[in-house]
């Protein structure tokens, strides 16, 4: 078993007058087919006037991870990174990052998209944002 950070980012398209993306980052222990404990869930908003550049995103993904009271690796899908090599987003990071690769990698970044997705549908709500 290892532990990781498995993040995702919802809303990278433009709504109203800018992009208001939600990034959550949960702190689990994997298996290499399971998820074996969810240590913790954080979630951030951010606002951008400009359509994100992989550079934000890597800002945002590194903001909220930092919230975590958790260590452990990056995980994220490469359409995240822009398909971007491994080599481009692991030097950009301050700790060590990767894309999914096992079973419950892939099932961790999908409990983080549905947590971020949520959240943001949420929040749009609320604040009155409309597309």
């Amino acid at each position: 078993m290892w532990d990781i950070i498995a993040v995702d980012i919802s809303g990278r398209h433009r709504i109203k007058d800018g992009y208001y993306m939600v990034c959550a980052a949960v702190a689990l222990t994997v298996s290499a087919d399971h998820i074996e404990k969810v240590k913790q869930v954080k979630i951030l908003p951010f606002w951008l006037k400009r359509a994100p550049g992989l550079l934000d995103v890597v800002q945002l993904i590194e903001d909220t991870a930092n919230q975590l009271s958790f260590e452990g690796t990056i995980v994220a899908e490469k359409g995240d990174m822009y398909n971007q090599p491994l080599w481009v987003p692991e030097s950009m990071f301050s700790g060590a990052f990767k894309y999914q690769e096992s079973l419950a990698e892939r099932r961790a970044i999908e409990l983080a998209h549905h947590i971020s997705l949520s959240a943001r549908n949420l929040l749009i709500k609320e604040l009155n944002i409309e597309a």
